[in-house]
């Protein structure tokens, strides 16, 4: 994986798009992150991406939700 800043990726598109190919390419512009991780040949544009790694090892919102509050709970518990 590469991570790049946006400045970068505008001045060298080409080669970061051509590196995507192969591997997971991230601009960052500020706090956020973009993701060049696939492409679409342009004679399958219906292509459909299959759920990689890290989305079978993400947690869901409900999980996301408990989590934070628990933590909530236990930072005003500690007041």
């Amino acid at each position: 994986m590469t991570v790049v800043s946006s400045k970068e990726f505008v001045a060298h598109q080409e080669k970061y798009f051509d590196m995507a190919l192969e591997e997971r390419v991230m601009i960052q512009k500020g706090d956020n992150m973009f993701i060049i991780q696939n492409f679409v040949p342009h004679d399958e544009p219906d292509v459909i991406f299959e759920p990689d790694d890290d989305f079978y090892e993400s947690i869901t919102m409900d999980e996301l939700r408990e989590s934070a509050h628990k933590h909530i709970h236990k930072l005003f518990a500690n007041k």
